[in-house]
């Protein structure tokens, strides 16, 4: 049976309105845009139009080797090209011509390079690239998702940072191995980031950089709130921190409910306003590190993905000579005079008092900033307040416990605070998974029972494959998962395995070592192949 141009299902007749969607398949797709039911590469259905740039556009697709649903990009740069209602090869006038072969080149390059990366996925995929008609195209999946608006949505407008962070934490690693293949997004922003069905963050809406800033010689696509200054500037080349611009910008949103201001707007004011109530609940190290990757000025502004990483998260160095400086600081001054009778440089002590205080005075920053309607961060240098601060000798309460190396549970029974997992936590080769690796504040601190946050052990990196063949999908699935494996599932017949058990992993056996954190993919049974099983569902 034929199928529907607007949903790809089957409807009776090729001419007909879709029950399912509504979609009159009688009328025609308008030009320049691909006629419906093109087949490209001699397997690929196009159908209806599903957006536009100034460089390309998405077509809804149909594989008919395999019955998936894929999207079709096709190069078609705005103003570059004709092409007439029904006809299917772009013509290319000999003044456009050195343009348009130019951003063609630069488009091949781009989505090849994408369908090459080994590791993609935190991406929406690009499977097939080839020429036809005069122009270049990428084949993308399709699988079954929401916008991130969307998912925002439901979830109140805003996301807590113990969500966000293991959403986001992989778009850096993808976003990292897209400029080692030296290529870039620059379009990172919550309309190309997509949320699976199995709850993972996708990005999406790929493009050269030609499209990502003006004046080149492509019709560009900016996105408001997330475009870095410098995509404004023709004259000026993206690079790595033009991503972090957008990717912070874009977390900004995940964490606020709302976009920073445009870049051009923040010329004039580059203040980045969050609520009282936002920067409470927040982290410190968090809104520090948005700050840093907004910076209007690029020698300003995080410059790498390693000190991305790094400020999102409780720097392991930081955190060693905090511990340090709490434990050197949090002598009593009893103890400070044993050691100057004991000829202990009394210079030293000093020294690393004041560094205390200074790290005390932070604290009070932030509290202070905390107490304002709006919290303004400026491109520049960080607000200072010029008062004394109080030192650890002034300090008479209790002082914070060690809770290096235990468990979840006792430190909830023996904080009185708040507590909050600051991260996804972190490998450890010698912390169980489920301890505590490191604390914020650290210990010897003074207690005011405030906020604790916790970096919690995932265990060791590498996990041994146990053997889940003939297993239920459901057990094999949360087997692996309790060793931190993301696993999907692909579906065969086979007559060796009834339905739903594993049949084998896709390309692992048991016994291989495999980082955590990766994704791993069974294969499971559908059961005995029925004897009648026609999958041509394309009627030309």
């Amino acid at each position: 049976m034929p199928l529907c141009m607007g949903c790809l299902n089957e409807i009776p007749a090729a001419d007909s309105v879709c029950d399912i969607c509504g979609f009159n398949n009688a009328e025609k797709q308008a030009a320049p845009f691909l006629p419906y039911g093109t087949v490209l590469n001699n397997k690929y259905v196009v159908a209806k139009n599903l957006d536009t740039n100034g460089e390309s556009t998405r077509y809804l697709g149909y594989d008919r080797t395999n019955g998936r649903i894929i999207a079709v990009r096709e190069f078609l740069p705005i103003g570059l090209f004709d092409r007439s209602v029904d006809e299917t090869k772009l013509f290319v006038t000999p003044q456009d011509k050195n343009c348009f072969n130019e951003a063609l080149s630069a488009f091949q390059n781009y989505f090849d390079a994408l369908k090459n990366l080994t590791d993609n996925s935190a991406s929406v995929a690009v499977i097939d690239t080839f020429a036809a008609n005069n122009t270049y195209y990428a084949i993308e999946e399709n699988d079954d998702h929401i916008s991130f608006t969307e998912y925002l949505d439901h979830n109140g407008g805003h996301l807590e940072w113990d969500v966000a962070r293991p959403l986001f934490m992989p778009i850096i690693t993808l976003l990292e191995n897209l400029h080692k293949s030296g290529i870039g997004h620059y379009a990172v922003s919550p309309s190309n980031l997509y949320v699976t069905s199995t709850g993972k963050l996708k990005l999406g809406g790929f493009a050269t950089e030609y499209e990502r800033k003006r004046g080149s010689m492509l019709k560009s696509q900016l996105y408001s709130g997330c475009a870095a200054p410098e995509q404004y500037s023709g004259d000026i080349p993206l690079d790595i921190a033009t991503d972090i611009y957008g990717f912070t910008a874009t977390m900004f949103f995940a964490l606020t409910g709302k976009l920073p201001a445009n870049a051009k707007d923040r010329e004039k004011d580059a203040r980045l306003l969050i609520s009282t109530n936002t920067v409470k609940r927040l982290p410190p190290h968090v809104v520090s590190a948005l700050a840093n990757g907004l910076q209007m000025k690029r020698e300003n502004r995080i410059a790498d993905f390693d000190d991305l990483r790094s400020q999102l998260s409780v720097s392991s160095t930081v955190q060693a000579i905090q511990n340090e400086i709490s434990r050197t600081a949090s002598m009593t001054p009893i103890k400070r005079e044993q050691a100057r009778k004991s000829n202990v440089n009394p210079t030293a002590v000093g020294i690393i008092a004041a560094i205390f205080s200074l790290l005390v005075f932070a604290a009070l920053g932030l509290w202070w900033l905390s107490q304002d309607p709006h919290l303004g961060i400026f491109e520049q240098k960080p607000t200072t307040i010029a008062t004394e601060p109080p030192t650890i000798e002034g300090w008479t309460g209790d002082i914070l416990a060690d809770y290096t190396g235990k468990t979840l549970a006792e430190v909830q029974g023996a904080y009185k605070g708040e507590i909050k997992i600051s991260s996804d936590g972190d490998y450890s080769d010698d912390i169980p998974k489920g301890s505590v690796i490191r604390q914020e504040p650290p210990a010897g601190s003074p207690d005011s029972n405030g906020v604790l946050y916790l970096d919690i052990s995932k265990g060791p990196r590498m996990a041994e494959l146990p053997d889940v063949i003939g297993k239920s999908s459901k057990a094999a699935a949360e087997e692996l998962t309790e060793l931190g494996l993301v696993v999907t599932q692909k579906v065969e017949f086979n007559s060796d395995y009834s339905e739903g058990k594993v049949i084998k992993y896709e390309e692992n056996k048991p016994g291989d070592k495999i980082e955590t954190d990766k994704e791993i993919v069974l294969i499971v049974s559908r059961g005995e192949e029925p004897a009648d099983n026609n999958n041509d569902y394309y009627g030309e």
